[in-house]
């Protein structure tokens, strides 16, 4: 049976995935959802590293697995790759990139960590984020996700929120991690994402061509939460097909 692990979007939790848990763990999947970087109930890594991270989520993970990582969790499941390729039996990767920040994302990261670090708070880093990480139609039609979402930054601790932006700044260019990846891949994406539009996906895809692509109707970055039964349909359809 497969073992499928989910790893979550920054700067949530692993109950970004409550649904998806629910849904294949019905289905007869084994299913692992951790928390990463010191959210919801993990520690915060020693290092402020891909790497650090990635240690994290093998140190509870026992055997070769499907992973499937949205945003930060795909950085996660991209430095899985780079490091312990023998871990991964599929990759699942979801509204995430495989280029490295430009010079300004980078910046703009460091900036956000020292500022929730001055503040202590996150409250103000939820207000600037939802807008980008939901999309229109979830913000125009589905309030209880927005409360959900906003109250798991809200919760987010600042110091997890530092160490998770400066890793993620310093990450390098997996591009030529997933050329080097011949196992079975799939990319999805949400069709509103503004943070990794499907310019990005198309890049992964060009890297893997052995990767099948799925696009999330009204979904935005957070497309596990913001159309559940979708990607729900998706990751059964595919983790079905790789047995």
């Amino acid at each position: 049976m497969t073992h499928l692990v989910l790893l979550h979007a920054f700067p949530v939790n692993r109950h970004l995935w409550d649904d998806q848990v629910e849904y294949l763990t019905k289905a007869g999947r084994r299913v692992l959802a951790p928390d990463l970087a010191g959210f919801g109930e993990s520690r915060v890594p020693q290092e402020a590293t891909m790497a650090a991270l990635a240690d994290q989520v093998l140190s509870q993970v026992g055997q070769p697995s499907v992973f499937a990582g949205l945003s930060m969790g795909g950085y996660v499941l991209m430095e899985i790759l780079r490091q312990h390729p023998e871990m991964v039996t599929g990759a699942i990767f979801m509204d995430t990139k495989a280029t490295a920040d430009t010079d300004e994302a980078r910046a703009q990261r460091l900036q956000v960590a020292d500022a929730v670090l001055a503040a202590g708070q996150t409250r103000d880093l939820a207000s600037v984020m939802l807008p980008m990480l939901l999309g229109d139609t979830t913000r125009s039609q589905n309030p209880g996700v927005v409360a959900k979402v906003r109250a798991w930054i809200e919760a987010a601790p600042a110091h997890a929120v530092a160490t998770a932006q400066r890793a993620m700044a310093d990450r390098p260019d997996s591009v030529p991690t997933l050329r080097r990846y011949e196992g079975p891949a799939l990319v999805v994406w949400g069709s509103e994402d503004t943070i990794s539009p499907s310019a990005d996906q198309r890049i992964m895809l060009d890297a893997m061509p052995q990767a099948v692509a799925r696009e999330i109707p009204a979904a935005g970055h957070l497309s596990a939460i913001e159309q559940p039964s979708a990607v729900n349909d998706v990751l059964l359809e595919v983790l079905t097909d790789w047995q």
